[in-house]
This record gives structure tokens, C-alpha cells and sequence, in this order.
């Protein structure tokens, strides 16, 4: 007879199986999505692959995902997960505790840490732009300078143009409204790529990519691009 409350072992996590890549058969592809928050979920997902010795052969992502894929695909396996938790424990800075406040209302505690973010933004991400009047590439109400400098110092885009982690990112014409999927196996990305895959109109600016602005406002799944 079985018992319905016994739940299968939790596979259990070595040295060995960190270092020793798991053979699984085809391809394996990454993609993720785009929703601000669901980017912390996404790295969780990636450690746990790595901690079972999983890596992807291709990455595809869109916003955030763009961003978590970057910094997975332009990093060395060993300096991966390093490098995700930095990214998010930088995002997370500065925001408020219940601890904070010397009385306790319910809600008031994310109501000031959404207040923080819309009126300062987010350390190493963006902060409001004072420049929004002057052309494309400035018309937004933050401005992704600091974005910038962080994928700086988190991904080796050099990495990239090894090839042994293909890296694809969408992003929209913004004249257009067409998707444009910008591919490591096809051409060099860079940072550019990055941030118009992640600017979600009004809040962040376009991003001018060969002429053209690029954002993050279409596509935030990119599931059908993985198969081709």
C-alpha cells in the first residue's frame, strides 16, 4: 500500500555534482521572462541548475531576464551565481524594514518602500531623470545611467564572443513596434543590448541600437524565439 504523504527525496547536492557537469540529452535552453521581481525568482532557478551540475547551452531573455541572462551567459560557470546575488543584493539596498518605524500599520511599511523607489529609484539600477525633455534617448521619467555601470562590473561581455553560452535578447523598434532579436551567435552584444531589452516605456528610455531607439515594451516571453 502507498502512502500519499511521503514525498520523494530531495536530491542530494556534492561537491562533486557542482563540479561534474550533469549529461542530460539535447540542448538545454534558459529562457526568462520579463516582470521586475520574477528576476529573483529566475536566479534562484539558475542556482538550483548549477547546484545540480546543469548549465545551459543557450540563454534567452527579455527585461529582467535579459538582465539575469547577461550576467549568466557573460560569466565563467564558477562566477555565476557570485554574480546574480551581487546584482540582486545591490537592487535590494535601501529598502525599509517593519523594524524601521518605532509603531506598526499594516501596509505602511511597503507603502514607504514603494514611495522610496518611485521618488529616489533603485541603488545601481535607475534613478529619476531630470533630463526627460531632451530627445529619444532621454524621454522617460528615470534614467538607467547607473544600470550601466553595474553590468559593467557584473558581466565580461568578451565572454560572450567565445561562444560557449549563446545569448539572445528581445527587444521592440520603438518606430516600428517590430521585434528585433539580438543574438551572441550572430553579432557582439554589449551592454546596449541589455538595457533596451529592459526599458519598459515611460519608466526607462529607449535605447539606440544602429540607428534605431530599441525598448523592453513587447515580448516579455520570449518562448518561441528558443526554438528556432
Amino acid at each position: 500500500m502507498t502512502n500519499s504523504r511521503v514525498r520523494p527525496a530531495t536530491p542530494v547536492v556534492t561537491a562533486k555534482s557542482r563540479e561534474t557537469p550533469t549529461a542530460l540529452p539535447g540542448q538545454i535552453v534558459l529562457v526568462m521572462q520579463g516582470g521586475g521581481a520574477l528576476g529573483a525568482f529566475q536566479a534562484g532557478v539558475y542556482e538550483a541548475m548549477h547546484e545540480a551540475g546543469i548549465e545551459p547551452d543557450w540563454v534567452v531573455g527579455s527585461s529582467i531576464g535579459a538582465i539575469n541572462g547577461a550576467i549568466i551567459a557573460g560569466n565563467a560557470p564558477q562566477d555565476r551565481v557570485a554574480r546574480l546575488k551581487a546584482f540582486w543584493a545591490l537592487v535590494a539596498r535601501g529598502k525599509t524594514s517593519a523594524g524601521a518605524w518605532p509603531w506598526h500599520v499594516p501596509g505602511f511599511d511597503k507603502m514607504m518602500n514603494n514611495l522610496t523607489t518611485v521618488t529616489k529609484g533603485i541603488h545601481g539600477f535607475f534613478a529619476p531623470n531630470l533630463r526627460s525633455w531632451s530627445g529619444v534617448e532621454n524621454a522617460s521619467y528615470y534614467s538607467t545611467a547607473a544600470l550601466r555601470q553595474t553590468l559593467a562590473g557584473l558581466v565580461d561581455f568578451s565572454q560572450l564572443d567565445k561562444g560557449k553560452v549563446r545569448l539572445t535578447l528581445g527587444a521592440a523598434n520603438v518606430r516600428s513596434g517590430r521585434m528585433r532579436y539580438f543574438d551572441s551567435r550572430d553579432e557582439h552584444l554589449g551592454a546596449d543590448h541589455v538595457m533596451a531589452s529592459g526599458a519598459l516605456a515611460p519608466a526607462f528610455p529607449a535605447v539606440m541600437i544602429d540607428g534605431e531607439p530599441y525598448n523592453g515594451t513587447a515580448a516579455s516571453i520570449p518562448i518561441r524565439r528558443s526554438r528556432s
